[in-house]
């Protein structure tokens, strides 16, 4: 019935308790529904909504539902699950009155923010504020932006963790700074219009994940070095390997999002992902040393010793202390189960 994992989704049904009690006879517009974020969220949820008895409504909205309903036609069965057709920037609003709305539906593609800048703005900008609009005449109490950690810009290296007083931003004069910058303004715009016209907005700035419906072929390394080690060839690294990233599990990341969603205080940002710093070239060694059998791994470069490694880290301190989050299956534990599920779904293909 579930594309994902049952013990994943369990996992996520039993430390999101609080926010399914919310969420009985909610209606809930999620935008960036058909995406990695997406699946998750609405696996999670229907894996509740099923086994709690839930009476939540959802409406999702997609380019194409037909396309993703051909690839999940699961879906199609779930009880109160709705979808409208639309571009974010310009959707048409569907009826009715809603309690929640998640807005997640920026393409975080390091392709797009490079090649069409301009674009990027356009769809983070516009479609952020359409639905801030929605979310206005249809009477929502609690709006959740999924926003990302690259609004703080270059984390210096001497700082092991940002957290969310830290006031860096990414260099307004550079046209790769548009994903950045957008989320920037996105932001803004959701306190702004959550503090005129009186509903709750809650900020997930997300850092870093692994787990099932990951992109292998994009910007994110751990993507990339699960496609090596999935087709049984060496891992290679175009730079020195001294990056340094940390890495949530899905599973970890919906229950976050959820409780975020549902309990966290209005107004706030909260960061979203993992303490647990490891380097890019221990990364591909770790996942090497999982692969049946092991691959090798290439790394372009030789580190400058003079230099310290870029970091990527949140401090996720407040979540942690508001809100009772933490990291429960580890970098190690989520490689594998991303892995043991894409052998699962080559060989059900």
């Amino acid at each position: 019935m579930f594309s994902l994992h049952s013990d994943d989704l369990s996992h996520i049904a039993q430390q999101s308790k609080s926010a399914w009690q919310e969420l009985d006879s909610a209606r809930i517009l999620i935008t960036g529904g058909t995406g990695f974020f997406g699946i998750w969220l609405l696996e999670s949820l229907f894996f509740a909504k099923t086994h709690l008895n839930l009476r939540t409504e959802v409406v999702v909205l997609s380019r194409n539902p037909s396309g993703f309903l051909q690839k999940f036609p699961y879906l199609n069965y779930m009880a109160g699950l709705s979808w409208i057709q639309g571009e974010v920037q310009d959707f048409s609003f569907p009826e009715g009155a809603f309690t929640h709305v998640i807005h997640a539906a920026t393409p975080a593609s390091a392709a797009l923010n490079q090649d069409q800048p301009l674009l990027m703005l356009d769809t983070i900008l516009q479609g952020t504020r359409r639905v801030l609009d929605f979310t206005v005449q249809a009477g929502v109490k609690k709006f959740l932006l999924t926003s990302s950690g690259a609004i703080y810009g270059t984390q210096p290296p001497g700082l092991s963790h940002v957290d969310e007083h830290y006031l860096g931003m990414a260099d307004p004069l550079q046209a790769g700074a548009a994903y950045a910058g957008g989320k920037w303004m996105a932001e803004h715009l959701s306190t702004t219009y959550a503090q005129h016209y009186g509903f709750a907005t809650k900020i997930a700035r997300c850092f870093a994940f692994v787990g099932p419906y990951l992109p292998l072929d994009t910007h994110f390394a751990i993507g990339n070095f699960m496609q090596n080690v999935l087709q049984h060839e060496p891992i290679h690294l175009h730079g020195d390997g001294t990056p340094y990233r940390s890495y949530l599990y899905a599973a970890d990341l919906m229950i976050w999002l959820w409780k975020v969603l549902c309990d966290g205080q209005n107004g706030q940002a909260y960061n979203v992902g993992s303490e647990e710093a490891i380097n890019l070239a221990d990364l591909a060694n770790l996942m090497s040393r999982q692969a049946q059998p092991q691959v090798p791994v290439v790394i372009a470069k030789t580190p400058d010793p003079n230099q310290l490694p870029a970091r990527y880290i949140p401090s996720t301190q407040r979540a942690q202390q508001e809100l009772a989050l933490k990291q429960w299956i580890n970098l190690e534990d989520g490689i594998q189960r991303t892995l043991n599920w894409w052998k699962s779904c080559k060989n059900k293909n």
